[in-house]
């Protein structure tokens, strides 16, 4: 299968949900009143021979999640036609992706955050080594991580912390000194599960 076909089987809406459903442990957290403020993030993967994840390194100065890694992505605005309109705008504001220049494939699982976010991951192809540009006053770095290790289950740590009063669980994976954790991590251990549910149904069926 090419990397494409892999994606776009992974994001089937019919696959089977009880293979990913236990990354959503952050929900645990109180989740708060009235309704939640729409956002999306693009998970981007380079087309290479062996292909890789796009990732931030948010500004240590700002005020929520400073110097944290995270997918690039943002609250919808009102000229946003849906979730995929705002992936690709975030993106093209953030590190200058062309819109253009983005395969989308599809959607993966609806997020829900204690913050109040409705996230939607969005995912799509890009080509290898664009001219990206950190937008400085929310992103201070732009790195790319090999795709293969962070589809390996193993390669990911489970934490569990008391925070508040309560216990939370977390995932946790590290690459060179990059921590990736908390509802950037429960995405890309979702897209993770659903790439192995369909790459084990092949193996199964030989189709």
């Amino acid at each position: 299968m090419t990397l494409r076909q892999r994606l776009a089987a992974a994001l089937a809406p019919e696959l089977d949900r009880a293979h990913i459903m236990d990354v959503n442990l952050y929900m645990d957290r109180p989740m708060p009143d009235g309704p939640f403020t729409r956002a999306a993030v693009l998970i981007a993967i380079t087309d290479r021979p062996e292909p890789g994840m796009l990732l931030t390194q948010r500004n240590p100065g700002l005020r929520a999640h400073a110097g944290q890694v995270a997918l690039p992505g943002g609250r919808l605005d009102p000229q946003d036609a849906d979730a995929v309109a705002a992936a690709l705008r975030e993106a093209e504001e953030e590190i200058a992706l062309p819109r253009g220049q983005v395969d989308v494939i599809g959607r993966s699982d609806l997020f829900r955050t204690g913050t109040g976010f409705e996230i939607v991951p969005i995912v799509g192809i890009v080509p290898p080594d664009l001219p990206l540009r950190p937008a400085e006053a929310e992103v201070d770095a732009i790195f790319e991580v090999p795709l293969a290790p962070l589809l390996d289950p193993a390669s990911w740590a489970l934490r569990t912390i008391e925070w508040e009063g309560r216990t939370r669980s977390y995932y946790e994976y590290l690459w060179q000194d990059r921590r990736i954790w908390g509802v950037t991590a429960a995405m890309l251990v979702n897209l993770a599960r659903r790439i192995a549910a369909v790459e084990a149904d092949v193996a199964r069926t030989g189709s």
